[in-house]
């Protein structure tokens, strides 16, 4: 090349280097122009105006606004001189009734998330024609050939037909996807034309009416769509699950684990179980932790650790409280107790455990906090006996220790957890599935003992708040009958043990359960005034959704109409 030439190239290139260093935002020729970055992308800033915030303090506070900066309440009520980020966006709620975003203190959500197939809650539906409806709308959203189901959080019994649905009624609903219905634990079933196909191809008995027996020809079909499922589909499964948990309110969900899935590896001899409530514990949260890895999580996740060990040196439980960080994690996502089992338990015709006291002076020694399982008189018993036994010499008062579910419960029973600072969490899925009685609410929260309440969704129970508190509120099961006449709580006692009263089970009553300033900012805006029994009656309290959830000072849920704010 003559030197002239490769004087010139130098030239150039000292010109291009000037004009990136002095110019970084112009593009040279030929290259793309960099997309602009919003500079509020991922802002937890809001300023929520013209509402009716009911913050469920303990003063009973009512505002019309609230500041949210850096995803915590900053102000309840006008900010006065407050200073906000240029980022804050403000929303006019119109006059709507706003409370803080729920607590379900036991559920068990990540088994939910990662079901097999496209999951379609039927909580709420009243009959067959409406399961239908159901199934034809999610068909609108699901690939053609993906598989929809509904496993657990519903019950045959709700149904005015008192069955489930047949292969015709499920082919009118859609004919472009297979479709798999499953009751609770081990079924029974039902499946649509395509379903069938699939099924008795892997050597599932299906009737010519696409009824599938309980038990093993029921965990056939389950296990016939676990085989084929993928991590991507546990990672939808579950956005979806915490989507579906922030569109009826709940914000924050404590899960309870799941029963050991036969062959899975290293389980030292503990209980299993092949039911839809089962998993593989040291690997069911994979799809959980990738959300959470990738800032995806649309609720806040709080875990408990189930074990069930049934050797006398109970070494499942050992090593998660050797190897697990009690409080790792982060407002999104933490560890934070072992639950609802620490042992093999009277379940499925087991006995009673003789290693239940050596793992409980394990997680009380360690300090965790613990809720057990209990639905009858004699499980209440094995479980406040034990409890005593271990407070003589580690004090549980502290660590948060509590008796779930509770169908029955007598006072003497409610006053010896008293007296050591145990309390009670009420999952009062009764209403749901044609039973009578229930927990004695009335009973439990005139007593002065600790309470909050959850739904212990999603195999027996529902995870829409709405339809347990309705049931508190009116005593009726979803066909209206009253099954726990003198037990109701009223509307504003119904809701506190699903928020103010929650954050004591997770040692986080600072930072979760209500409206105030300095506190997480979670909220949920009510589709109709909660409050109000003229605008609501009681037996359409079921029918309340949510219209805005905020999370972290997010929205990640939003079906309002009109100009959402600037």
């Amino acid at each position: 090349m003559p030197s002239r030439y490769k004087a010139l190239a130098l030239w150039c290139g000292a010109v291009a280097l000037f004009a990136v260093a002095a110019f970084p935002s112009i593009p040279l020729l030929g290259q793309a122009r960099p997309a602009q970055v919003d500079p509020c992308a991922g802002s937890r800033d809001l300023r929520l105006t013209n509402g009716r915030f009911v913050t469920m303090d303990a003063r009973g506070t009512t505002a019309s606004e609230v500041t949210i900066q850096d995803g915590r309440f900053t102000a309840v009520g006008p900010r006065g001189n407050q200073r906000v980020s240029p980022c804050t966006r403000e929303i006019n709620l119109r006059g709507r009734t706003v409370v803080p975003g729920l607590i379900d203190n036991h559920n068990h959500i990540v088994l939910l998330g990662i079901r097999p197939g496209y999951h379609t809650p039927l909580e709420g539906t009243a009959s067959i024609a409406e399961v239908q409806a159901v199934i034809k709308a999610r068909a609108k959203s699901v690939p053609a050939g993906g598989f929809i189901t509904s496993m657990g959080g519903w019950n045959q019994a709700q149904f005015t037909e008192k069955r489930l649905p047949t292969l015709a009624e499920l082919d009118a609903a859609t004919s472009n996807h297979p479709v798999l219905v499953f009751q609770s634990f081990t079924g029974p079933a039902a499946t649509n034309t395509r379903g069938r196909e699939f099924l008795t191809g892997k050597g599932v008995a299906v009737s010519d009416t696409g009824a599938i027996a309980v038990n093993a020809p029921s965990m056939a079909a389950l296990n016939a769509l676990r085989a084929v499922q993928t991590f991507d589909d546990r990672k939808r499964g579950t956005a979806e699950a915490m989507a579906y948990s922030a569109s009826v309110g709940v914000t924050t969900n404590v899960d309870m684990g799941a029963f050991n899935l036969p062959g899975t590896a290293d389980l030292q001899g503990s209980f299993e179980a092949d039911t839809l409530a089962s998993a593989d514990q040291f690997r069911m949260y994979d799809a959980a932790v990738a959300l959470h890895r990738e800032g995806q999580m649309k609720t806040r996740l709080r875990l408990f650790f189930l074990t069930m060990d049934t050797r006398p040196e109970v070494p499942i439980l050992s090593e998660r409280l050797r190897n697990d960080f009690l409080g790792f994690g982060d407002d999104m996502m933490r560890i934070s107790g072992i639950g609802e089992f620490a042992t093999s338990w009277p379940l499925f015709g087991q006995k009673p455990p003789d290693n239940y006291e050596a793992a409980l002076s394990r997680i009380a020694k360690a300090g965790w906090a613990f809720q057990q399982h209990s639905l009858s008189p004699a499980e209440n018993e094995l479980t406040v006996k034990t409890f005593e036994a271990v407070n003589k010499t580690t004090p549980i008062a502290n660590l948060r220790w509590s008796l779930a579910h509770v169908g029955t419960l007598d006072t003497a029973t409610i006053d010896r957890l008293k007296a050591m600072g145990a309390a009670i969490a009420v999952h009062p899925f009764q209403f749901l599935a044609g039973g009578r009685g229930g927990p004695p609410l009335r009973t439990i929260v005139d007593s002065g003992i600790k309470v909050g309440a959850g739904s212990d969704s999603a195999q027996i129970s529902t995870l829409n708040p709405w339809l347990v508190i309705s049931y508190m509120v009116t005593g009726k099961a979803l066909d209206g009958s009253l099954i726990n006449a003198g037990q109701q709580l009223n509307r504003l006692e119904a809701l506190r043990l699903y928020t103010a009263e929650n954050g004591w089970f997770l040692k986080e009553e600072a930072t979760l359960g209500t409206i105030e300033a300095g506190k997480l900012a979670d909220l949920v805006v009510l589709s109709d005034d909660y409050f109000d029994p003229a605008r609501v009656p009681d037996d359409a309290i079921r029918r309340i959704r949510s219209v805005l959830t905020v999370v972290d000072g997010k929205v990640v849920h939003d079906t309002t109409t009109g100009p959402a704010g600037k």
